[in-house]
């Protein structure tokens, strides 16, 4: 079975990777994926954003984007967000491997279970992100001369604006580390179709109210995202789809 990498801003493509675009259309929209060729046929990729990064996070057709995969075969996605921290734990340009978030987002087809078709379903959210590719991706880090830092909630919110210095204040109190646009809904729309995710985040900048102006970084991100989109291709590499057990419908 094919496995899936979902590339957040500035990830637009693998490094070394070969690729064919392909337009997949269902009940949802189309979404534009590229798949492997050669030694990564197993390997689907999908830019979030489109490769232009033309379309902001709160018209993504998520829906869309999660069923292309589902349709293609996939049973297990790494996903990539570039996010603000909102913690000293947290630092600039080192990874945070995900195990919750917070959902602030609104206005979003956020589920597969709102038509008569699907009927009714409750996915289980206890473990989000998939503990063997999560501890898979900490185990590898650092031979991709990557610092990561394992145990981060992400805090979605819906853009896409940034965040007031309140709103941040208020996240740290509910427990999140970094703060993102678009985590949500896609990790719970591919646990709902039975796919395993796991996710790393790339802090680019601290949240508002932590320095004086929101400033993003460019020095070395070039170097930290291909060593980061190598990280994940490593990790799809080592694990399997029967290493990780399914979410559960209730």
């Amino acid at each position: 079975m094919p496995a899936a990498i979902m590339g957040g801003t500035g990830i637009y493509s693998l490094s070394g990777v070969e690729v064919q675009a392909r337009e997949m259309a269902n009940h949802y929209g189309t979404a534009q994926v590229f798949i492997g060729k050669g030694e990564h046929e197993d390997i689907v990729f999908l830019t979030r954003h489109g490769p232009d990064h033309s379309t902001p996070p709160h018209k993504i057709n998520y829906r869309a984007n999660i069923q292309a995969l589902k349709d293609l075969g996939v049973r297990r996605i790494m996903s990539t967000y570039a996010v603000g921290s909102i913690t000293a734990d947290y630092p600039v340009l080192d990874l945070a491997v995900l195990r919750d978030f917070l959902d602030f987002t609104h206005g979003r087809a956020f589920s597969f279970f709102d038509d008569l078709e699907r009927a009714v379903g409750h996915v289980e959210m206890s473990k989000p992100f998939c503990p063997v590719m999560s501890n898979k991706l900490m185990e590898l880090a650092s031979t991709h001369n990557i610092k990561c830092h394992d145990g981060a909630t992400y805090v979605a919110t819906n853009g896409p604006r940034f965040e007031s210095p309140a709103e941040i204040r208020m996240y740290q109190m509910l427990g999140g580390h970094v703060v993102g646009m678009t985590c949500c809904p896609e990790v719970y729309l591919a646990a709902e179709l039975g796919m395993n995710f796991a996710a790393v985040a790339l802090p680019i900048n601290l949240a508002a109210g932590l320095e004086d102006k929101i400033t993003l970084v460019a020095d070395n991100i070039v170097e930290v995202r291909e060593n980061m989109t190598n990280l994940m291709l490593d990790v799809l590499r080592h694990t399997v789809d029967e290493d990780c057990i399914p979410p559960v419908m209730l």
